[in-house]
């Protein structure tokens, strides 16, 4: 299953399909499906046209965004944290042993934070491999290094490093709190993925706190067109259709009670 959707979604995603409709729509062509081809071409451009100029994608994060608001107010005292891996390059740390953030970085510096307020919280890094190769260091690994560059004592850590996809972030998060009697944690994740991931702990029986981060939108984003940035459009877009392909996928296949928890 795991191959299977890191496949679905290298031809699902929205360049991607713009790319095989344009391609369809030569090959109609030379065959001499003139009628089927026109169409084809029509779909990809619309497709393109979508994904980079318009704010299609930036509504549909925002709307995920919304889902779990941070609380206003810090809890007086926090027991542990749960993080939950995506913000690390795992193919350039392997290769040079360092600790290269991507742009969820948010996750753990909010983690870093809390950290220093509450220097009792347990911390779990829940992040293995999630590449088709297998072959790099996990994000929990890459983690330890995170934390006590910055003075964090290794022995706070719950290191969970064989997980690929939010769904064995759960199971295996569910499994090591049993094992450390650990409960009512902070959940921190970007603020776009809050949803599919409170479902899947609601689902394996955990109660969080969602504490979100590496908010991606304002908020307050209108659907309209825009030709100012089609580069960020076109990432914003991805990143929301393969949010809610994976909230529909995990509903249908029973993972999540709803297909937009909230």
């Amino acid at each position: 299953m795991f191959l299977l959707s890191k496949l679905f979604w290298v031809f699902a995603q929205p360049l991607s399909l713009a790319f095989l409709l344009a391609a369809l729509a030569a090959v109609l062509a030379v065959v001499g499906w003139r009628r089927f081809s026109g169409l084809s071409a029509f779909l990809a451009a619309l497709t393109l046209f979508i994904t980079l100029f318009t704010t299609t994608g930036t509504v549909a994060l925002q709307v995920l965004e919304a889902g779990f608001p941070k609380p206003a107010t810090e809890p007086s005292e926090v027991a542990c944290m749960i993080i939950l891996g995506g913000a690390f390059d795992n193919e350039i740390n392997t290769a040079r042993g360092g600790m290269e953030l991507n742009q969820s970085a948010d996750r753990f510096v909010e983690a870093l934070r809390l950290a220093r307020n509450y220097p009792e919280a347990r911390i779990l890094i829940s992040g293995g491999d999630g590449s088709i190769s297998g072959t790099f260091e996990g994000e929990a690994q890459t983690a330890e290094r995170f934390f006590s560059a910055f003075g964090i004592s290794p022995d706070r850590l719950i290191k969970e490093n064989t997980s690929r996809t939010t769904y064995e972030n759960s199971l295996n998060t569910a499994e090591l709190l049993k094992a450390q009697g650990l409960e009512n944690c902070l959940l921190i994740t970007s603020a776009f993925h809050m949803p599919r991931s409170v479902g899947l702990f609601r689902k394996a029986g955990i109660t969080v706190t969602p504490w979100p981060v590496d908010y991606r939108t304002s908020g307050v984003v209108s659907p309209a067109l825009d030709f100012t940035q089609p580069a960020l459009n076109a990432q914003i877009t991805t990143t929301a259709v393969r949010e809610w392909m994976s909230l529909t996928a995990y509903y249908l296949t029973g993972r999540i009670d709803r297909i937009f928890p909230q």
